[in-house]
């Protein structure tokens, strides 16, 4: 089966790297997705793709379109002759699944959409062009419950939803030499809805309660790190605070670490969550969206969200061992989420919808 793939927006985010993580995999289900045709993408998200293999077309490189959200009839015409031949088209993200519906129009082609977030439409409403171009899909992967939400507005049948799963790797990562004990980390994009914030607000906060701020591991980039870097700077910290930037193996930092932070204030499912989890690393998280879900049973501690007091308590009663969180539990719960078997669910919908079931 040939799947072809594109997505909205390429950059080093975790939703890219589970898609690319996924078109790797699938290869051992007899499916060849090895072609990413990408709307909006960055030369470091290019590179990421190359890494695992994927070849890659870009529409707009560079130019940020905002296609992860917004229709744009341009590129419906550039991925028009490339989805011809194509078994099934699997398209994350509204503006990709959206420009497919309209290529593929007069085609028999199986259409299957991805949606990691609930739809904010931060560039204009566009909820009917979605509902139209949603009559087209033959599948929807909801990551999460916003986007489960967001596929019922839709007014999809719920037999065509399906959970979504992201492919994570690095579950049996060793840490890196040299690196500081004890630690705590976070890994993600520096972006508002990641809330590294939030994080750099806590720490004085944590130094307080501990009487020493173990020292931190800020994994990432993106565009909240210089006022972030000043942040920390002005607080006195940098002794303390590392940013690493961006690293292929984010899981090495985490390995061992005495807690790792999820401070976001939208997250649909945290790739980095689990990972921590699955190395058998204490998670403290806030308590939005899919995070209760992701976290839940025990298998993390869930704090308020934009609430640096909350956080560093919850970061010190880890760290102090008054808190525990169900280690096993967490483990068990991240395996579930290695590639192999995220693409084995993947194939059997991709087969379900070829063959008509």
């Amino acid at each position: 089966m040939r799947v072809v793939r594109i997505i909205g927006v390429l950059e080093p985010g975790g939703a890219q790297l589970s898609a690319l993580r996924l078109s790797r995999a699938l290869f051992g289900f007899g499916i060849d997705s090895s072609l990413l045709l990408a709307g909006d993408a960055t030369e470091a998200g290019v590179g990421v793709a190359r890494r695992y293999g994927v070849a890659i077309e870009t529409f707009s490189l560079d130019e940020h379109r905002c296609l992860q959200w917004t229709p744009d009839e341009a590129f419906v015409d550039w991925l028009r002759p490339r989805l011809v031949g194509a078994d099934l088209v699997h398209a994350h993200m509204f503006g990709a699944w959206w420009a497919a519906a309209a290529a593929m129009e007069s085609t028999g082609t199986p259409l299957v959409a991805s949606e990691h977030n609930g739809m904010t439409w931060p560039h204009g409403d566009h909820s009917a062009a979605a509902k139209a171009a949603a009559l087209r899909l033959a599948a929807f992967f909801a990551h999460g419950p916003a986007a489960r939400s967001f596929a019922a507005s839709l007014g999809l049948d719920p037999r065509v939803v399906h959970e979504g799963r992201s492919a994570v790797e690095g579950l049996d990562a060793s840490p890196l030499p040299d690196l500081a004990t004890p630690r705590l980390t976070f890994t993600g994009r520096f972006r508002e809805d990641k809330g590294p914030d939030v994080l750099v607000e806590a720490l004085p906060l944590l130094a307080s309660e501990l009487g020493e701020l173990p020292h931190c591991y800020l994994v990432g980039d993106g565009p909240r790190r210089p006022s972030l870097e000043r942040r920390i700077h002005e607080l006195g910290l940098a002794e303390r605070v590392r940013f690493t930037g961006w690293t292929y193996q984010p899981a090495r930092y985490v390995a061992g670490a005495a807690v790792h932070v999820v401070p976001s204030r939208e997250e649909a499912w945290s790739q980095s969550a689990v990972i921590a989890m699955g190395l058998g690393v204490p998670v403290v998280g806030t308590a939005v969206e899919g995070l209760p879900l992701t976290l839940g049973e025990g298998r993390g501690l869930l704090v308020a969200p934009e609430d640096p007091s909350a956080l560093a308590a919850g970061i010190a009663g880890i760290v102090r061992g008054e808190v525990r969180t169900d280690i096993d539990g967490g483990r068990a719960y991240a395996a579930r989420f290695e590639a192999g078997l995220v693409a084995e669910h993947y194939a059997a919908v991709y087969r379900g919808v070829v063959d008509g079931g």
